[in-house]
């Protein structure tokens, strides 16, 4: 078994372990979660050892038959565009283990549910087949289900049946675009790579039409307006771990999705790049208003999200490298920041029973590190240059003003609105006088910050040095880009 195999399935190992132990077992059960999840996590991150950032292909390939009569691989393999987020899905699962060790009902069928996503998640960043990858975008489906209508708030069972729903129609017409790749392959081959070089052999037309079901399957997950109906109501009724997961990775299977498609179907991406265009305007301006207008500080970094992925469209449609860049950094780094942001509003949640961010004032006073973790996180998510969410943003209006001249100045208001109601929030809630119906309120404790530092530091640190992510894509993503010429 190779070692991408091991990433891959030692989460799901973990799950069967973790149900076969006793639900009073809880220690235990948290014990092997963890152990599955930073086992998974330290394979990932060592290959940033060996991985040849020159090298624009596969690397640590694995390829078995698995259904050769259709066609079907068991072919695993990185590159620069899914190894970051190889590393980005098995940072934020350990972070959202640890983070889980407050769930107290159900411990058994949480953390199962909770690795198997994990495994889910993995497989659509590392397989090499297009049926593999549908099959693991679909499976993700069932934890989160479970997830959110077991463990999820008081509306749990409508944004679980919700999210379901909307990413299962979508899917139908992802799948129908596989089939017509498939059929079109004089091989019949599912192989990712297989079907790039046969799909020099299809027309402009086909490759629209099969693009634009992508493009739907894969927007909903982005999500991309007006597919995005799912996203607030299932970020505010998920538990704060799997709303970290959700926000941190699960969006991101659609943008990687989207970018992966585009080496074999170049026509398509032209032919819709106005589309994204205008799309990625309208999610960065209405997100960024959505998220104004919200009391519930949850409600807000779920829409903040939506207005995030409005840049990762635009850069897509750029068709250029300083663009796919952005795109594949905003992935990154918008994880990291959206899965503290969440787990800070939960860690506030559990002291105050509220989110109403009206209800809190001058609370630097009473929780000076909650407040200063906050505050920079935040900061972070808005662009502040010198912090990671700066860097993606900014490649992805160069490429942008480069492609479509002035129209960037509509997502400049998008900016604009974000820094607005950014401040406001800082201003309103960690400074001013103190409420003193906080006065008891505890400041982040020990486990508290041991989630947290990773993601500070990587915020901090790639707002300094981009280059440790952009090294990792340069090369697979001028590949990509040439192949569109």
């Amino acid at each position: 078994m190779g070692i991408l195999s091991l990433i891959l399935w030692l989460p799901l190992l973990g799950a069967f372990l973790v149900l076969a132990v006793p639900g009073r077992h809880v220690r235990l059960i948290q014990g092997l979660a963890l152990s599955a999840s930073a086992a998974s996590f330290v394979l990932a991150w060592g290959l940033l050892v060996s991985f040849d950032r020159s090298q624009s292909g596969l690397q640590f390939v694995e390829r078995m038959p698995w259904v050769p009569e259709l066609g079907m691989t068991y072919a695993l393999g990185i590159d620069g565009l899914s190894f970051p987020m190889v590393l980005l899905t098995t940072l934020m699962s350990l972070v959202a283990v640890v983070a889980s060790f407050s769930v107290r009902d159900g411990t058994k069928g949480y953390f199962g549910w909770l690795l198997f996503l994990e495994m889910a998640m993995l497989g659509v960043f590392l397989v090499q087949d297009w049926f593999l990858f549908y099959m693991f975008y679909e499976i993700t489906l069932i934890p989160m289900f479970f997830l959110i209508g077991v463990w999820g708030g008081a509306n749990r069972a409508k944004a679980s049946m919700s999210f379901f729903l909307y990413t299962l129609a979508g899917s139908v017409l992802m799948l129908l675009g596989i089939i017509a790749v498939y059929l079109n392959n004089p091989t019949h081959s599912f192989d990712m790579v297989e079907l790039v070089k046969a799909s020099s052999g299809w027309s402009a037309e086909f490759k629209t039409f099969v693009f634009a079901a992508f493009l739907v399957g894969l927007g909903v997950k982005i999500p991309a307006f007006p597919l995005h109906g799912w996203l607030p109501l299932a970020h505010v009724e998920a538990p704060v771990p799997v709303s970290v997961l959700l926000s941190a990775v699960l969006l991101k299977m659609g943008a990687y999705g989207l970018l992966r498609i585009t080496n074999m179907l170049p026509e398509g991406l032209d032919a819709f790049s106005t589309t994204l265009f205008v799309l990625g305007l309208i999610n960065i301006v209405y997100g960024a208003l959505m998220a104004w207008r919200q009391t519930d500080l949850k409600a807000m970094v779920a829409f903040s999200s939506i207005s995030h992925m409005g840049f990762i469209l635009i850069g897509a449609s750029t068709q250029s490298v300083t663009g796919f860049s952005g795109v594949v950094m905003q992935m990154f780094t918008h994880g990291i920041i959206v899965g503290a942001l969440f787990l800070l509003v939960g860690m506030l949640y559990d002291r105050a029973h509220t989110r109403e961010i009206g209800d809190f004032s001058g609370l630097s006073k009473r929780v000076p590190v909650y407040s200063a973790v906050m505050a920079l996180t935040l900061l972070a998510s808005m662009g502040l240059p010198g912090l990671a969410g700066f860097v993606s943003e900014f490649h992805v209006l160069v490429a942008a003003f480069n492609r479509w001249g002035m129209w960037v100045v509509i997502a400049l208001v998008g900016v604009l609105i974000t820094a607005a109601y950014t401040l406001r929030i800082i201003g309103s809630m960690f400074m001013g006088e103190f409420n003193p119906r906080w006065a008891k309120l505890p400041d982040l404790g020990a486990r508290e910050l041991l989630t947290l530092t990773p993601l500070v530091l990587l915020m901090v640190g790639l707002g300094v040095f981009p280059g440790a992510v952009l090294t990792l894509v340069t090369s697979t993503l001028s590949q990509i880009v040439l192949a569109l010429k």
